[in-house]
Order: C-alpha cells, then sequence, then structure tokens
C-alpha cells in the first residue's frame, strides 16, 4: 500500500503520470471529470485567478490542460493526484 509520504515525494509529473494512466487504464471518468471541475480551483489557489476564471468560460481550454504536461498545471493538481492514488493504491 502506498503512503502519503511515498507520493508527495515523487515530481508532479510522476503523480500527473500515475494518476493519469490508473485512470485510463480503470477508465475513470470520474476522475477525468473531477480534475476538469476542479482545474480552476487549483489554479486560484496557486495565485493564478484570472486564468481560473478564464477556464471556467472555456471548458475546451481545461480539457487540453488537463491533458498536456504543463508544470504549473500539474502543480496546482498535486493533492488531487495524491488523493486519487492513495485512495485508489495497491
Amino acid at each position: 500500500m502506498t503512503t502519503f509520504e511515498e507520493l508527495d515525494a515523487l515530481s508532479s509529473r510522476e503523480l500527473h503520470d500515475r494518476a493519469v494512466k490508473r485512470a485510463e487504464h480503470h477508465l475513470d471518468v470520474k476522475f477525468f471529470w473531477r480534475l476538469l471541475s476542479e482545474t480552476p480551483a487549483a489554479e486560484a489557489a496557486e495565485g493564478d485567478a484570472e486564468q481560473g476564471q478564464e477556464e471556467v468560460a472555456h471548458w475546451s481550454r481545461q480539457v487540453l490542460d488537463v491533458l498536456r504536461h504543463d508544470e504549473e498545471a500539474m502543480d496546482a493538481r498535486r493533492p488531487i493526484y495524491i488523493d486519487y492514488l492513495l485512495r485508489h493504491s495497491e
């Protein structure tokens, strides 16, 4: 079983890759929906409130941000990735 400390020690890119790979393998649409719905809040928490508001208005940009490897976006989503991986640790 994976611990919070083990996951927290990983880079944001590693967390992203593990979470997305797991979600793809299990066809976990809820996970991807969560990423889409929480992205504006995560970016606002990182100090980019303007980008968060813009993404609420432009959902297609959100989809691209979730799928691409943007370091800042991955950093903002670290709590989401860690929570997902902890709940689905094997």
